[in-house]
Formats: C-alpha cells, sequence, structure tokens
C-alpha cells in the first residue's frame, strides 16, 4: 500500500443513513436507471469513503445494480497513508464485519432490491473485509475482493455460501502472488467454494484511477468486466 498522499480534503461521499451496529450508519447509495435491481455492498478502501468508491458505485448502479457504500470510518477520510493505517487499525474487524451486517439489512429490506441476496465488492482493506463479511453471512452470495488485505487470522470459511472472484496484482508486494494459492486450497477445504483468483501484470491498487502512479487501465477494464458478469451471474 502506497506512502502517496491520498486525501482532497473532501468529506466522505453519504447521501443515506440507516440502523446498523447499534448506532446510525451512513452510507452511498446508487440506483440504476430502471430504478431496481440486486443489492451489492462497496466496501472502502482503508483511505474512507472517497470519490473512487462514489464513482464505483455509481458505475455498479449504471449496470443494473443497486449499489450501496457504507461508511466504516463515520464521516472520516485520510489525509496520507499514516493516517489511513491508524484509521484501518481502529477498526477492529468484528465491528467492521457487524456495520456490513447492518447495510446488507438495509439493501435487501429496499423495496428496489430484486435479490434475496447480495453481492460483496471491495479494495485494499475492503477486500480483506468482503472475504470476512462472505465468511459469516451466507446472504452475501457473490463475493469480489480486488487485492483484498486480510487483517489478522484467516478467516473460518466453514460457512461461506459465496462463489468469489478475486483480482490480484503481480507486483503487489502487500499481497505476494504466492499466497493465493495457500488461501485458494484454505476456502476450498473448509467450504467446498473454489474461488477464481485472478492475477493481472499490475501493483497494488490498480483499479483506482484516482492514483496514476499505480492505475492500469487495461487490467482494470479487465477486472471490472468479470465482476460485472459475475454479479450478474450470481444474483439473478
Amino acid at each position: 500500500m502506497s506512502e502517496t498522499p491520498r486525501s482532497t480534503g473532501a468529506p466522505a461521499h453519504q447521501n443515506v443513513t440507516f440502523p446498523s451496529g447499534g448506532t446510525t450508519a451512513h452510507g452511498y447509495l446508487a440506483l440504476p436507471p430502471s430504478g431496481q435491481g440486486p443489492g451489492v455492498i462497496v466496501i472502502q478502501e482503508w483511505w474512507g469513503l472517497t470519490d473512487h468508491i462514489a464513482d464505483v458505485t455509481e458505475r455498479l448502479a449504471k449496470e443494473g445494480f443497486v449499489a450501496l457504500a457504507p461508511d466504516l470510518y463515520g464521516g472520516n477520510v485520510a489525509h496520507d497513508s499514516t493516517e489511513a493505517y491508524r484509521m484501518m487499525q481502529d477498526l477492529p474487524v468484528a465491528r467492521g464485519v457487524e456495520l456490513l451486517s447492518g447495510a446488507v439489512d438495509h439493501l435487501l429490506a429496499m423495496s428496489e432490491v430484486t435479490s434475496g441476496t447480495v453481492g460483496s465488492v471491495g479494495f485494499c482493506m475492503g477486500g480483506g473485509f468482503v472475504l470476512y463479511q462472505a465468511a459469516t453471512d451466507p446472504r452475501v452470495h457473490a463475493a469480489v475482493p480486488f487485492y483484498g488485505v486480510i487483517q489478522g487470522e484467516t478467516p473460518d470459511f466453514s460457512g461461506l455460501k459465496a462463489q468469489i472472484l478475486g483480482h490480484y496484482g503481480e507486483r503487489d508486494s502487500a499481497i505476494p502472488v504466492d499466497s493465493l494459492a495457500p488461501l485458494r486450497d484454505t476456502i476450498r477445504e473448509q467450504s467446498g467454494i473454489t474461488p477464481d483468483f485472478r492475477v493481472y501484470p499490475a501493483d497494488h491498487a490498480f483499479f483506482n484511477d484516482g492514483r496514476p502512479e499505480v492505475h492500469e487501465p487495461e487490467s482494470s477494464a479487465l477486472a471490472w468486466r468479470s465482476t460485472v458478469d459475475f454479479l450478474h451471474a450470481q444474483l439473478g
């Protein structure tokens, strides 16, 4: 994960509130042109609910999904990698999963959501949370971690119901490529589900088009198209 300063000073994007984890949570919600569609949770990078995450949420809506990005940092956005790391460390995994569960509650209660299950797409820290969430919430049927950073212990995948499509960069020092095979084996052995991990000629955060120093347009386009197709196939 980069040492490049990230924040523009803009606050987190929020346009919806909902009860979650015993509090009032905030998030960014985007509806498809038709006004209804399958539900997808979008999980932020360690920077917070930034322009990039709001844009991904809008892009998923344009592809026909009701997309919700819950704000796991309560409105805060990191100014640099040191602050981002601190904010990530200040969010216990169990608390993050609890907040994500509340976001799923909200999404599935919406009349605009046509699916009985949801997809989950996340990036960096959020990619790790995709796996933690899918491992504990059977309502997640499609899990898409982009260069997901697993914090601490590997989740117990024995309760996993979701199919998994993961996107990783071969030059990503934060997630060595040789760590993917053991993770794939663990998931398969514990759940019977074999994840589809795809590796691209790219660095960490290659999908983030707000960071030209790491963004890889061709790899991003391939990963995006396969993600959209995967979500439609899994969620109907």
